[in-house]
């Protein structure tokens, strides 16, 4: 146990007698990198923006679609119920003569 602290004491001691370090900013790969952009909209390229809209369009043709060809996957597979056929009493609507 001694020797343990006396190992980090002396690794403790050498650190401060050296003093702060520089820090250094590496790049990986040395090519261009795209700085950060604080509250800036992003730059995108041309085949980027292609591809959202080709995307985007692709989504909103499948939906469309689907709901044209399917609607009971949208509406629900069951009857719609007749309104008209409800009771005041069922709606929670109290009678007119009640005050």
């Amino acid at each position: 146990m001694k020797r343990r602290t006396a190992g980090v004491l002396q690794t403790g001691l050498q650190l401060f007698r050296r003093g702060p370090r520089q820090m250094t900013v590496r790049k990986a790969g040395g090519g261009t990198h795209i700085e950060p952009q604080y509250r800036q909209s992003p730059q995108l390229t041309r085949n980027q923006k292609f591809q959202a809209e080709l995307l985007s369009g692709a989504m909103w043709f499948w939906i469309l679609w689907h709901t044209w060809h399917d609607p009971d996957a949208v509406l629900g597979h069951f009857p719609w119920p007749d309104t008209s056929a409800w009771t005041d009493e069922e709606l929670g609507i109290p009678p007119d003569d009640e005050e």
